[in-house]
């Protein structure tokens, strides 16, 4: 292997060895080697398309790229940080399977508008990959829903117990949020899908290329139309990360409410053991690792947002040096985030609901007093009057340690004396949440109808 360089016939001396370690990034991009092979070799096609370069010459570029490529799958490829970038060492090894020809396989072309292609061909494919485990996520919280259709907890806000739901509709609730995840994934393919090979350096080349055949080479719809935004823009990575960052945001949400969910004061839920660890001193415990994993996690892939941000914020048009660190935060948040979704994909279906201490739960605290107001409006007083005069009901059963569904018909009459015995069936558990029609309600009917609307269209987006 040379450590020559593609710029020596400028420079009368040899690169500092550190400042070889420390401008390397092949430790890192490397894992784009099967993406930077493939352009190359749509590239070598244009180029032989044009006129550019003979047919056999594409031919034998071509042939000795695929040797590369089964040279690193197999593992006998050597890396060598003299070489820097996964660019460097595959145009290296073809020059050493096929010769001098391999001296033009960078014709019209540049680093730069290579590495742009590259992340662009990698991260649409993470994407899509991505989706397809968002998919078999929000399946889970739909076949969980289903199982779990009679079971009532409380509802909660300010973490206080607000108003009883179906466990279903508190589940839905998450396939909502990975679905949006998915859609947001999704709409940035379009603007990953934009093939910016042919903007050279930054100013277009002079040869007569065909932009839109390497395009279509390559399954882009759409070429670059200014070449210095071709290889300046990573608004695609920042985009990604920022539809990661809101992923990790309601994964770290769940984890956090089966944290909760799991302990003794809540006893909701259990987790399997297969997912949970024990202590190394106390014999009894149960510690919800992986979702509490899962919810720290969630603060790399901020960082790395954050760090992406800072990085392109003050760069001046158009590549700079400084962009090479964008692949590290993109490589982890997309690891960080496949594996999370992954472990709760695996770990979902082998939850148990505790249906008992949920409704139970759902039975106390006074969650039907909402219920109780609404009533009185049905009688004619206005919402306001009925908020107050069922606030001094929940006070005088408080006094008495008994729910308002355990106070006697006279008792609640001495604050409303038009209150009649079909008091007791509109604060029933079962009627608080089936009166709950209006559309995206818990009603135990909204929740079949938005089961069957989620199966419908999982089954429509099947991958």
């Amino acid at each position: 292997m040379t450590s020559q360089k593609p710029w020596d016939g400028r420079f009368g001396q040899a690169t500092d060895r550190r400042v070889e370690a420390f401008t390397s990034s092949i430790d890192i991009d490397r894992r784009l080697y099967a993406h930077d092979i493939a352009g190359s070799q749509a590239h070598c096609r244009m180029l032989a398309e044009c006129g550019i370069i003979t047919a056999d010459e594409a031919k034998q570029l071509c042939a000795g790229l695929e040797t590369v490529r089964l040279e690193i799958e197999s593992g006998r490829f050597v890396f060598d940080d003299r070489l820097e970038d996964i660019h460097m060492h595959i145009e290296n090894r073809l020059r050493q399977i096929v010769g001098k020809v391999a001296l033009k396989l960078h014709t019209a072309r540049s680093r730069n508008d290579q590495v742009a292609l590259d992340v662009r061909l990698f991260l649409r494919d993470a994407v899509g990959g991505l989706i397809g485990e968002l998919h078999a996520l929000r399946t889970c919280f739909v076949d969980l829903a289903g199982k779990n259709l009679d079971i009532a907890m409380p509802g909660y806000t300010h973490l206080q117990r607000a108003q009883p739901v179906l466990l279903a509709h508190h589940l839905l609730a998450y396939y909502e949020m990975f679905t949006r995840d998915s859609r947001r994934l999704d709409d940035g393919l379009k603007r990953i899908n934009v093939m910016p090979l042919g903007a050279a350096a930054l100013a277009g080349t002079t040869y007569p290329v065909d932009c839109r055949y390497t395009a279509e080479l390559l399954g882009f719809p759409a070429v670059c139309a200014n070449s210095i935004d071709a290889v300046s823009d990573r608004d695609f990575v920042l985009e990604f990360l920022s539809a990661a960052s809101i992923c990790m945001v309601h994964l770290s949400r769940l984890a956090e409410e089966l944290v909760l969910w799991s302990s003794s004061e809540f006893g909701f839920v259990t987790l399997p053991d297969a997912f949970a660890t024990g202590s190394s001193i106390m014999p009894q415990k149960k510690n919800p690792d992986v979702p509490e994993l899962v919810r720290g996690k969630s603060g790399s892939v901020f960082g790395h947002l954050m760090a992406m941000l800072t990085t392109m914020k003050g760069l001046p048009l158009a590549y700079d040096r400084d962009m090479q660190e964008d692949k590290k935060p993109l490589f982890e948040t997309l690891d960080t985030l496949s594996g999370c979704i992954g472990i709760f994909a695996a770990m979902l279906p082998k939850l148990a609901f505790k249906a008992d201490a949920m409704r139970n739960a759902a039975s106390s605290g006074f969650l039907n007093a909402t219920d109780m107001a609404d009533y009185l409006v049905g009688r004619g007083m206005p919402f306001r009057e009925a908020h107050a005069c069922v606030g001094r009901v929940v006070s005088y059963a408080l006094e008495r340690g008994r729910e308002i569904n355990e106070l006697s018909l006279e008792e609640l009459r001495a604050f409303f004396a038009d209150i009649d015995k079909d008091i007791f069936t509109a604060l029933s558990l079962t009627a608080v949440i089936d009166r709950r029609k209006s559309f995206g309600g818990t009603a135990r009917g909204n929740v079949k109808a938005a089961l069957a609307a989620a199966r419908k269209v999982l089954d429509a987006e099947k991958p």
